[in-house]
């Protein structure tokens, strides 16, 4: 049950981080990026006892969220940063 709640807190995340206009990352590899980054920090918050896998905490719940919610925006820039790499190479 906790680990449904991590991958709920990675689906809101991820349906915030698609209203934003720019998606330089495709929807399948964000929905991936998203439910492993909540997943790890799911696991940290059950080693810092907020609950654990199979119990859900709603610490655990916004850690996982604000993991998820974190890595995403890292994602676009890395893959922002690499399509300007390559275009400037081209010219």
């Amino acid at each position: 049950m906790g680990i449904a709640t991590w991958l709920a807190s990675a689906a809101v995340a991820l349906a915030i981080a698609r209203t934003l206009p720019v998606r330089p990352v495709s929807l399948p590899m964000e929905a991936l990026l998203t439910s492993v980054a909540a997943c790890c920090y799911g696991l940290v918050a059950t080693a810092l006892d907020f609950g654990g896998w199979n119990e859900p905490d709603s610490r655990a719940a916004i850690l996982a969220f604000l993991g998820a919610a974190t890595c995403l925006p890292l994602a676009r820039a890395a893959s922002i940063r690499r399509a300007s790499r390559s275009a400037g190479k081209s010219g």
